[in-house]
C-alpha cells in the first residue's frame, strides 16, 4: 500500500488540496503499480510561525 506524506505550510485552500491528493495518487499508481484503492495520501498542514525558512519563520518572512 503505497503511502505519501506531504508537509506544507498552512493556507492551502481546499480545492487545492484536493488537487494535490489526486495527482499524487495518480503518480503514486502509476510508478508503482498499485490499484488505485490501496493508495494513501497524507497532507499536514504546518502553522507558518512553526516552519523555518534560514533561520527565521515563515511567518516572519511574510509567507
Amino acid at each position: 500500500m503505497p503511502f505519501a506524506q506531504i508537509y506544507m505550510i498552512e493556507g492551502r485552500t481546499e480545492e487545492q488540496k484536493r488537487a494535490v491528493i489526486e495527482k499524487v495518487s495518480a503518480a503514486l499508481v502509476e510508478a508503482t503499480g498499485a490499484p488505485i484503492a490501496n493508495v494513501r495520501v497524507w497532507i499536514q498542514d504546518v502553522p507558518k510561525e512553526n516552519w523555518g525558512i534560514a533561520g527565521v519563520s515563515a511567518k516572519d518572512l511574510g509567507r
